[in-house]
């Protein structure tokens, strides 16, 4: 496939999608993601995505560098994760996305490009950021109270039921949860519903706040 049979076919696509040569420099920007950034085509090609985009981690640290293409550039080819990156757009706004990123190798100059599909999650980043501030109201009064007096008999809990209930109160997110545990998305999900169903709880904030309550965690 050529550049421009590439580019053409990306041009389409729902995620916004960019792509930097191995100097660093943006040579694609699709329609997707002019809407998710701002930045028409003709402000940002042969610019730098860390001159556009000053993308931070999810700890704080700047993920988007000078030479942050240039080095992908000389990895080895391999199976590159997903991350979330906080980004700045056109007019001055913080927006959360996920970043994939797959390496292009034109065959025909031997040249690699290094293209990233960019999805917004901004609204579950946001969720969880009053999940957390939730929880952490929720601890707050717990150690106001002592445990409920007459409270009715749960079922046990198990050991990863227990663990997953932990994670989540220490405001960590379901795919972080999943990655560390090890278990799939759907895992997790039916972790859930029996941990709501033991403690006769509705939904995991629920759940975590009944779990401090009765210093289960």
């Amino acid at each position: 496939m050529l550049e421009a049979e590439l580019f053409a076919f990306l041009d389409h696509t729902t995620d916004g999608v960019f792509a930097a040569r191995e100097s660093g420099e943006i040579c694609f920007w699709n329609r997707a993601a002019r809407e998710l950034f701002g930045y028409p085509e003709e402000e940002v090609l042969g610019k730098t995505c860390s001159g556009i985009l000053h993308g931070v981690g999810a700890l704080g640290t700047q993920v988007c560098h000078e030479h942050c293409t240039e080095l992908q550039g000389t990895l080895k080819p391999r199976p590159m994760p997903n991350f979330d990156l906080s980004v700045t757009t056109r007019d001055g706004e913080r927006k959360w996305v996920n970043i994939s990123t797959i390496e292009y190798l034109n065959r025909r100059t031997q040249k690699t490009l290094i293209v990233h599909m960019a999805r917004d999650i901004s609204p579950q980043k946001k969720r969880e950021e009053i999940f957390r501030k939730m929880i952490a109201v929720s601890r707050e009064v717990c150690a106001m109270e002592e445990s409920p007096n007459g409270a009715a008999p749960i079922t046990p809990l198990s050991s990863q039921e227990l663990e997953i209930l932990r994670m989540f109160a220490a405001g960590n997110d379901a795919p972080g949860i999943s990655r560390a545990l090890g278990i799939s998305p759907q895992t997790l999900r039916n972790h859930l519903h029996h941990i709501n169903r033991k403690l006769r709880t509705h939904n995991r904030l629920e759940a975590v706040t009944h779990a401090l309550q009765r210093r289960l965690i």
